[in-house]
């Protein structure tokens, strides 16, 4: 699965090192196969966040519209990984059964190649269940939470 991804993760490090030393606060990079946005921590926080958008193939946007119609209150992995419910060990979660929730909120990560990517609830709605145990192997379009 990993020889899909276009960058590898000593690209990404290559990068947010330049734009650690660079006078740019901010890298948006697309192509026709994914967008890659690379951006500073302020001055509260150190190093770089990056976040992944794949445009995958008209099969894959089929599939992926399938599985959401199957359960349209799930919320799932845009992409394979690991899922974790908390931003760093020992910390809260992101989202607790009976949370409310909106488009933008994260309601946990996907690790993947070593990248900690947000995933964001996508719509309004109350959290009913968390379905994957923290720490866990995820495929891309697996349902992680469900609304209620």
């Amino acid at each position: 699965m990993t020889d899909d991804l276009p960058l590898t993760h000593e690209d990404i490090a290559e990068i947010a090192a330049i734009l650690e030393k660079s006078g740019y606060r901010e890298l948006d990079l697309s192509t026709r196969r994914f967008r890659l946005r690379v951006a500073k921590g302020d001055s509260s926080d150190s190093g770089v966040t990056q976040e992944w958008q794949w445009a995958g193939s008209a099969a894959e946007v089929a599939a992926d519209t399938a599985r959401a119609e199957a359960d349209p209150d799930a919320i799932c992995s845009p992409l394979p990984g690991t899922f974790y419910h908390a931003p760093q060990p020992g910390a809260p979660p992101f989202v607790q059964p009976g949370d409310e929730v909106g488009p933008e909120t994260v309601i946990g990560i996907v690790e993947t190649m070593k990248l900690m990517n947000p995933v964001h609830a996508g719509r309004s709605g109350r959290i009913g269940e968390v379905l994957v145990p923290n720490g866990t192997l995820v495929a891309k379009g697996e349902a992680l939470v469900r609304l209620t």
